[in-house]
């Protein structure tokens, strides 16, 4: 018996001073300890669930009432102010799910979407004292043996880590990213609290399925924790995209660069949403506009490498003089590589939207996993109602009132959503997100209606289709045959162009009101 309480008394001594060890290493913060960012983010699920069994599940209200989507509304606004809480509170890696949530605007409630948009402005910032112990670290070296200064004040704080302009010993203006300290250290604990909740959720309401948004995180999250891949990944886009003379990536210092601290070229720029310094400097927000859609389009349908995080502050825009701009695209920790099937798979897609072709539509989202959940698909992928897609995207601009119905129908399609998520390629799931961020873009330079992006996506989705084809060609005949072909494509979308700038330009307006 006093062995058995020797040995309870061993074990609770054991387990006391390890936690007291963890806590004393990282300075006595609590958040440090996994037991305790575990039990807060328990803590939060289980409050989301009961409010949302209390209030929707209890079958007091009929779901088809009024008063159900009041309640459904408010509390999708409580659930998501609580998880808004939790991400600041546990930070990091909880973050990165937040700010992936307030991205997907046409994919989920807009209580949702709208509550952690905050985050990818407002992350919390690591204090001082902390970077500069990361940089000690990481570079061998004290920081002023380094640089000649490093402003105290973070040029921005993502999720992940934080950036600061410093200045080299030789003069040279740099930006140094520096992870936050404790992010990498929590980052296990942290996903498998989040793969056990999830998992928990679905059991609870088998209706919700998730898990494709921990499945993510888990692929994604190494890769980023590694700014070495981070130097790479800019280093490649800048040679591959080099036929874009106004697209800038910033240079990398690979002598002041390691898996947690990245020293790159410091670029100056508005921000890509940013309409008064547009105006100020010159700067056409249609131009603008135009060119990040032939980027995308070259990214996802020719090359099938896209960057995946084009929020606002990743996007800037810089006036080149005679009213030229030039985009700097900037944080290259996020990227999709595409493969030839999916790639080719997606643009034929994308083509029967655009043709309004409902068999193509429905044979190509079938290909791409969805069955019969393919009108849906599309109406995610478009961001437009399936009755403008019938209709042809490319012949009818958003009404608001299009726009309002959209954001109800994400409301509404919840769990049909979800199935889509969970039955796509994971690619598509990094596509989706990319596509909400930079309809939102569009939206703040007020160019949502322009056209010309369909016309852009087309060709570069008719090149994605007719590379494959060449790829298959074993005799020079087929390769004049399908390069004819092609052209003749590209000279007719020319052509439908032509009839677009009639059609929507005043004469245009005014013939169709005639007839």
């Amino acid at each position: 018996m006093a062995l058995k309480k020797a040995g309870k008394i061993v074990i609770g001594s054991a387990v006391g001073g390890g936690i007291l060890y963890a806590v004393h290493t990282n300075d006595y913060d609590l958040n440090s300890l996994g037991i305790v960012r575990f039990g807060r983010a328990a803590v939060c699920v289980s409050k989301v669930a009961w409010d949302y069994n209390r209030t929707l599940y209890s079958g007091n209200l009929d779901s088809n009432s009024k008063e159900y989507l009041m309640e459904k509304s408010k509390v999708h606004k409580r659930s998501a102010e609580r998880l808004l809480e939790l991400c600041k509170v546990n930070g990091g890696a909880f973050i990165k799910v937040g700010q992936h949530i307030g991205a997907l605007e046409y994919l989920l409630p807009i209580e949702y979407v709208e509550t952690m948009r905050v985050l990818h402005s407002k992350a919390p910032q690591s204090p001082l004292d902390d970077i500069m112990k990361v940089m000690r670290t990481d570079l061998n070296k004290e920081p002023e043996e380094i640089f000649e200064a490093i402003d105290p004040e973070p040029l921005g704080a993502a999720s992940l880590a934080q950036v600061h302009k410093a200045k080299l010993k030789d003069g040279t203006t740099v930006a140094v990213k520096v992870q936050h300290p404790l992010v990498k250290a929590h980052s296990l604990v942290d996903m498998k609290t989040m793969e056990l909740l999830v998992r928990l959720v679905a059991w609870t309401f088998p209706e919700f399925q998730f898990e494709w948004l921990v499945e993510e995180m888990k692929k994604n999250l190494p890769l980023e924790l590694d700014f070495r891949c981070e130097g790479e990944n800019a280093e490649r886009v800048r040679r591959t995209f080099s036929c874009f003379p106004w697209l800038k990536v910033p240079q990398i210092y690979w002598d002041l660069t390691t898996d947690r601290v990245l020293t790159m070229e410091f670029m100056e720029g508005g921000q890509v949403n940013d309409v008064e310094y547009m105006k100020e400097n010159n700067i056409s927000p249609k131009d603008i506009s135009r060119k990040l859609g032939d980027l995308y389009s070259e990214m996802i349908f020719v090359q099938g490498y896209v960057h995946c995080d084009p929020h606002p502050g990743n996007v800037l825009v810089q006036s080149a003089g005679n009213g030229n701009a030039r985009i700097v695209l900037l944080d290259h920790g996020l990227y999709l590589t595409l493969g030839d099937r999916f790639r080719c798979t997606y643009s034929k897609f994308w083509l029967s939207i655009l043709n309004a072709d409902l068999k193509q539509i429905e044979k190509y989202g079938e290909e791409l996993g969805v069955g019969e959940l393919f009108g849906l698909f599309a109406c995610m992928v478009t961001g437009r109602s399936w009755n403008s897609i019938l209709s042809g995207i490319d012949k009818q601009k958003m009404s608001s009132q299009e726009q309002n119905e959209i954001q109800a129908d994400a409301s509404k399609y919840l769990v049909q959503i979800a199935d889509v998520l969970n039955r796509v390629p994971r690619e598509m799931l990094l596509i989706f997100k990319t596509n909400d961020l930079l309809r939102s873009i569009e939206y703040a330079l007020k160019t949502q209606h322009s056209m010309s992006s369909f016309i852009t996506m087309s060709r570069c989705c008719v090149r994605s289709v007719y590379l494959e084809k060449l790829k298959k060609c074993n005799s020079k005949w087929c390769f004049v045959k399908t390069s004819a072909s092609e052209k003749w494509c590209q000279f007719k979308l020319t052509l439908y162009q032509l009839y677009l700038l009639i059609l929507f330009s005043p004469i245009g307006s005014l013939l169709r009101l005639r007839s």
